[in-house]
């Protein structure tokens, strides 16, 4: 049986072969995972020759990202950013240079997208999450004077003397782009703390990659963004940023209606026309600006404004499907047709039993818990079972270091031992900024050598362990033939709130 599993976190060596003591230690990767990290997961590839070298390096980079959060969280009530805006108006104070040149930016930003980006969005934003409280859109009226408090100038800069002074109580927020500037950030400190050869830091789906090797990147499909979903592209890139803004992980539902949580400050509405936007440049902030004002902007905005970053590709998706690519994107694909693969259609039943019906598929949603202190990802193995205990097909893979792949021991008992890897099994993923701890996972109803099976009984099993902790099992049984169905599972000490969803395709 062919593993077929999605991986997606993997500490891999990339040669295996053994080192005689005349010989230098063989580079290997490297791959930790957070949750809960600036409001969304964190992952770390780095290689080195050092494993001692690795943990220096994402010491730093954490170290980094604590240190900037601490200065520009909007979610923080003692960051930088927050006691600045609170200290008084008209009042020059001597900011950090970190926020100097985060406020610098955003007015620079504003110019050039006339508008479309601007650090006061949260005062739409802040009435779009009222709206959805009270279940009410908001009025003409509101929308009218959140629009005229956005356009005011909000703070004057002092660069010589590094001060900034407020001039207003608008609320503002540097989610726009700072994950891009700290993912930048933690990926110096971590190259000028250790000696590593390449390191890539994503945070919640915004990366960059440092040093002397490429990364693998999928670009997650806003119309199908389960973890093994297809992607909608396969990337090799080196020594870049990556950014993707969407509207399709965050948002407000109102009544029937979902808005997104991207708004236009020069109307205060959610917009609607850009369902995803993906850009690739040397600067991490121009990349997480472009792939923002990308969802704002009309395409021919997005068009011109890109040719004044040099080196920007990006790619486009409309609300309707289109696709829109810059001439440069085909620099960055991988070659090969590596998404679509053959399978084969005939496949022999019982004649007591009916083929799989190709229009459903199975969803499982879970979320990981937030443990105090503990923000490590645990281990996970999806797979699934028939009614005979038999393994039918792997839906995923979550760990960090081959060395603890055995933790999951009852995963391990019946894939230890064909368990292969490859490149495609540690890539990178870009996609809209995931909330903290939250995957969702399908399985269409194929076994592990592409094949559909037969309607039935099966059982979904998730396996989740802590390194040198906790091994806990669910076990799922559901009927999946030709009617809906949903199951709910309180879950245990690492994971809950899973729900198991047989549904027709949209």
């Amino acid at each position: 049986m062919k593993f077929s599993a999605l991986i997606l976190a993997l500490g891999l060596s990339l040669s295996i072969s053994t080192v005689k003591a005349d010989e230098k230690p063989l580079k290997q990767l490297y791959v930790n995972n957070y949750e809960n990290v600036l409001g969304t997961s964190l992952e770390f590839k780095i290689i080195s020759a050092s494993e001692k070298q690795v943990e220096l390096a994402e010491q730093a980079a954490l170290t980094e990202i604590k240190r900037l959060s601490a200065i520009l969280s909007s979610y923080d009530r003692n960051s930088e950013i927050n006691k600045w805006m609170i200290a008084g108006m008209n009042k020059p104070i001597k900011v950090s240079a970190e926020l100097f040149e985060m406020l610098n930016l955003f007015e620079q930003w504003k110019t050039k997208t006339n508008g479309a980006l601007n650090v006061s969005a949260a005062v739409a934003g802040n009435l779009w999450a009222q709206a959805e409280k009270s279940q009410k859109k908001p009025s003409k009226a509101e929308l009218a004077l959140a629009v005229s408090q956005m356009q005011e100038q909000h703070y004057m800069l002092d660069q010589k003397h590094l001060m900034a002074t407020r001039l207003d109580n608008a609320p503002l927020a540097m989610n726009t782009f700072a994950k891009s500037y700290i993912i930048n950030k933690a990926c110096e400190a971590a190259l000028k703390t250790a000696k590593i050869d390449n390191i890539v830091v994503n945070i919640g789906g915004d990366l960059v990659i440092k040093g002397d090797e490429k990364d693998l990147i999928y670009v997650t499909n806003p119309l199908a963004n389960a973890e093994n979903d297809l992607p909608l592209a396969k990337l090799n890139v080196g020594n870049n940023a990556v950014a993707t803004s969407g509207n399709y992980r965050r948002g407000f539902q109102i009544g029937k209606e979902w808005y997104s949580h991207i708004i236009n400050p020069k109307t205060a509405q959610p917009v609607n026309e850009i369902i995803s936007a993906t850009v690739i440049a040397p600067s991490a902030t121009d990349a997480g600006a472009l792939a923002t004002a990308f969802n704002v902007l009309n395409v021919n905005e997005s068009k011109e404004l890109a040719k004044t970053v040099e080196g920007a590709a990006y790619l486009i998706v409309t609300k309707n499907g289109q696709i829109i690519e810059s001439d440069n994107w085909k620099d960055y694909l991988v070659k090969e047709d590596h998404i679509i693969k053959t399978i084969n259609p005939s496949v022999a039943f019982n004649q007591a039993e009916k083929p799989w019906d190709a229009k459903y598929e199975l969803i499982v949603n879970f979320e990981f818990n937030a443990i105090q202190g503990n923000t490590h990802r645990p281990f996970v193995a999806i797979w699934v079972e028939n009614d005979k205990r038999e393994p039918v097909r792997n839906l995923a893979l979550m760990y960090n270091k081959t060395k603890w792949v055995p933790d999951l021991r009852n995963w391990y008992r019946i894939n230890g031992e064909r368990f292969k890897a490859d490149k495609e099994n540690y890539a990178s993923v870009t996609g809209a900024t995931r909330n903290p701890g939250k995957y969702t996972i399908k399985w269409d109803g194929k076994d592990d050598n592409g094949n559909y099976v037969a309607q039935g009984n099966y059982t979904i099993i998730i396996e989740t362990s802590k390194e040198h902790g906790t091994d806990e099992i669910l076990r799922q049984p559901m009927e999946l033939k030709k009617s809906a169905k949903r199951a709910t599972n309180a879950g245990n000490v690492e994971i809950s709130n899973v729900v198991f969803d047989f549904v027709k395709k949209k």
